[in-house]
């Protein structure tokens, strides 16, 4: 099959403005859909849950089926494995003081120095506690993390492996499950950011054999909610952070302190409605035919963009050239000799088109790449609603900016 385009950007009322959203990377459009199940839900069944009487008994079901879409959707094994809340940043910092517990000085952590700072920083802190950090870094010269280096990082002190699941600067997809397997066979878990890879690739959480795995919705077309996946048995063995009466064995609830936000998470269920839509038909084979159509797409979308960017002298790719949609999502980051990130960027947004520039929140990156003079990089970003039309807009107006 392929994306009914027109059906696809219906549903998202934003792009009647005729903008060219390439920014999606930092946050996506919000489908119409996912919009009403928020205002429904406030208009209607905005009580507590838990109590006897019918609309919050409404409430609860609504919630309790919430959690079993988006359990569909991260192919997790039981609803209970599924905790909500505000943020990916907030979500990765509540895990971190929830494991604290079970860390003793002379423990190691692996992080990365290719993620988000929200998958390192949380990790980086417990330093204070006696943890030993240990530091899993890109090869520069091939732009690409190497397995090797992380066998060598393993050890029998080992305890955390937090790795991001695509890059939100390179682009580069990581093969989560032989890293699982690895960090496994080590004897230690394994928690994966996946707030760049969500949006572009079905999801299988149970199947990579990840211990927990965190994306915002409103990177994947929903509110501003978060998610985080963890074994059931890996959830149950961390510290509580809500009332001292919710016991270790109450999961999820014990990990969201003053309770998920009932109208946003009815809302981000939504897309998993509009998934299996795309997908025609219902559960885990429509949510896979939806996204293979939509990686389909987004490499023509990529290719479109790379081949601009990679035909100029003037102009470095920063990470994976490559069309492969197993290898690469559709975001997109590069540097323009001799011209500063911010000036390009100001000159596009003249044509209506959003694009950006920094270092996105990967900071250790850019830096350990000599990329941070000259505000950082450029980045674009696109999704399954960008059309072949928008990214020539996007290609002219560069062409004219870096001229």
């Amino acid at each position: 099959m392929t994306l009914d385009l027109s059906a696809v950007r219906a549903g998202f009322p934003a792009l009647a403005d005729g903008f060219g959203y390439f920014d999606n990377a930092g946050g996506s459009l919000v489908l119409k859909s996912v919009a009403d199940r928020v205002a429904d839900y406030l208009l209607t069944t905005s009580v507590q849950t838990g109590a006897s009487y019918v609309h919050s008994r409404r409430a609860s079901a609504r919630m309790a089926e919430a959690r079993a879409r988006v359990a569909l959707w991260l192919g997790a094994r039981r609803p209970e494995e599924i905790v909500f809340g505000p943020s990916t940043t907030v979500l990765a910092q509540f895990l971190a003081k929830a494991m604290a517990g079970r860390l003793r000085p002379g423990d190691e952590v692996v992080v990365t120095d290719f993620d988000h700072e929200s998958n390192i920083g949380p990790w980086r802190a417990l330093e204070r506690a006696g943890v030993v950090i240990r530091e899993w870094r890109i090869d520069r010269a091939t732009m690409r993390p190497d397995l090797a280096a992380l066998d060598r990082l393993l050890g029998s002190r080992t305890r955390l492996v937090a790795v991001t699941h695509a890059s939100n600067i390179l682009g580069t997809i990581m093969p989560i499950a032989e890293i699982a397997r690895r960090v496994h066979g080590a004897g230690a878990e394994l928690v994966v950011d996946a707030v760049a890879y969500a949006p572009h690739r079905a999801l299988d959480v149970a199947g990579w054999d990840v211990d927990y795995y965190l994306f915002s919705f409103y990177k994947t077309y929903g509110p501003h909610l978060a998610v985080m996946y963890g074994k059931h048995d890996r959830l149950l063995e961390l510290d509580g952070l809500y009332h001292y009466f919710y016991g270790r064995d109450k999961v999820p609830a014990k990990l969201e302190p003053g309770n998920a936000s009932y109208e946003m998470t009815w809302g981000a269920a939504g897309i998993v409605d509009y998934l299996e839509g795309l997908g025609g038909g219902a559960g885990r084979p429509a949510l896979d035919r939806a996204f293979a159509d939509i990686a389909s797409h987004e490499a023509a979308l990529a290719e479109r963009l790379l081949d601009f960017l990679c035909g100029r002298n003037d102009i470095r790719v920063i990470g994976e050239r490559t069309l492969d949609p197993a290898v690469r999502v559709p975001t997109i980051a590069f540097k323009v000799a001799g011209r500063d990130s911010a000036a390009i960027v100001a000159q596009v947004d003249r044509d209506r088109l959003g694009i950006r520039y920094g270092d996105f929140h990967s900071r250790r990156l850019v830096e350990n790449l000599g990329l941070a003079e000259g505000n950082s990089v450029v980045r674009a970003a696109m999704v399954h609603y960008n059309t072949l039309a928008e990214v020539d807009r996007l290609v002219d107006s560069l062409h004219r900016a870096v001229a």
